[in-house]
């Protein structure tokens, strides 16, 4: 298991990382201790793809909702023109739900000091565990900050 968690203070490096296509990230208040874990995900580029269309406008955004770090994330809405839209009818989660208030208030003041901004240990891009130390800094490897 891949211990190599980093928080990114940065706006710019936070839209990066946020924008890869790949993000799992945690944000949580400096204020009150609350936090949300999320997934920001690339289109798939066709149905029953895994290949991700990096090149696209828009970023799916998923909520953790469960204990399963793994599967128990919910469609919230999307980021698109650097804002988030809530997904009305096709989101399990509605737009009062405090952890989609979170991430729309995040979206709109990426270079906010009162939260923290936590990336997995995984390429925000690629989603391969991170090792080396720019990369752990960063959230992307060095070949997809390369990318970028």
């Amino acid at each position: 298991m891949n211990n190599h968690r980093g928080e990114i203070e940065g706006a710019d490096q936070r839209k990066e990382f946020l924008m890869a296509g790949r993000a799992t990230f945690t944000l949580q208040s400096k204020v009150t201790g609350t936090r949300f874990t999320y997934r920001v995900l690339a289109p798939v580029c066709e149905p029953n793809s895994r290949r991700r269309d990096y090149d696209a406008a828009v970023r799916f955004v998923k909520v953790l909702v469960g204990p399963d770090n793994g599967n128990d994330f919910r469609y919230a809405g999307f980021i698109k023109d650097g804002h988030f839209v809530h997904g009305n009818g096709r989101a399990k989660i509605g737009p009062e739900a405090p952890s989609v208030k979170a991430i729309g208030w995040f979206v709109e003041h990426l270079g906010a000091t009162n939260v923290s901004f936590w990336h997995e240990g995984s390429c925000g891009r690629c989603g391969r565990a991170l090792t080396v130390p720019e990369s752990i800094e960063s959230g992307l490897g060095p070949v997809c900050a390369a990318r970028a």
